[in-house]
């Protein structure tokens, strides 16, 4: 399996680290490619990737070719491999946020149909997040009809060794996005919450931010592990008349609950608003 990284940014590197910590033996089929040269040179020195001097000689090189790209920049990376390559024999991955798969399938069969040629180009389209860079991300795919069942297994392995992975249908993405793409900075949010809470009630900050995170992570363990439903979880946590039932009826009364539904539905509603 040769991959092509056109992008080595923060998802794109911690792909390649996630994808190597799995297979080790793997360096020699990856191929990456940054504007950024010295950045691009310095984290070659660390994972031993084959340097590639523009994109095009990366999609040349890989079967695999993976956009790391800004959204607003992929159609030019496109015109700039150009019809250079056979794009019906590359699987192309995008975690372009917004991209649709027609999108780039169209911008492809555009630049093959210029060089007389039918392509059935093969579109993978990820949302990843940020927790992949701790190894901890939640990553959506998507597939077009073109895509094997085996190219789709091993685009999920790649993703799946720097988190979980799951298939969804395109037209869920924008509530990906909601869901997982953004939440990470609502936990955030929670978590320096709860650590100012700790603070008020005299505890060191940075004791309160170890505190809070610690138990947001084992809280999220719980629900993953155990397959229970977390309102199940949150019922064997509050004792009749005890501390937490009484908390959480402040947040009820508060509207939390209602506060990360406004907030899952505005952010795949302004994803939805981006493609137009």
């Amino acid at each position: 399996m040769k991959i092509g990284f056109i992008g080595t940014g923060n998802m794109g590197m911690a792909l390649m680290k996630g994808y190597l910590a799995a297979k080790p033996e793997g360096r020699d089929s990856l191929y990456a490619y940054d504007r950024d040269t010295a950045k691009l040179e310095t984290l070659s020195e660390e994972l031993g990737f084959s340097v590639c001097k523009d994109a095009r000689e990366v999609a040349t090189q890989a079967e695999y070719v993976l956009f790391a790209v800004k959204p607003h920049v992929i159609a030019d990376v496109i015109q700039e491999i150009g019809d250079s390559v056979d794009w019906s024999k590359k699987i192309i991955i995008s975690i372009a946020a917004g991209i649709t798969m027609d999108f780039i399938e169209f911008e492809c069969k555009d630049l093959m149909k210029a060089k007389g040629t039918a392509a059935r180009v093969k579109v993978i389209r990820v949302m990843p997040n940020t927790p992949a860079l701790v190894g901890c991300g939640m990553s959506a795919l998507a597939r077009n009809t073109y895509v094997s069942d085996a190219e789709f297994q091993e685009v999920f392995e790649l993703f799946s060794s720097i988190g979980k992975a799951e298939e969804v249908e395109e037209k869920l993405m924008d509530a990906v996005v909601g869901v997982s793409g953004s939440s990470p900075a609502y936990v955030y949010l929670f978590i320096e919450a709860l650590a100012d809470g700790a603070v008020l009630q005299g505890m060191d900050r940075k004791k309160a931010y170890i505190f809070a995170a610690q138990s947001v992570l084992g809280a999220a363990a719980m629900v993953l592990e155990t397959g229970m439903h977390p309102g199940e979880l949150k019922d064997m946590v509050c004792s009749p008349g005890g501390t937490t039932i009484e908390a959480v009826e402040k947040l009820e009364a508060m509207g939390l609950r209602s506060a990360v539904n406004a907030a899952v539905r505005t952010a795949a509603e302004k994803s939805r608003a981006m493609r137009k």
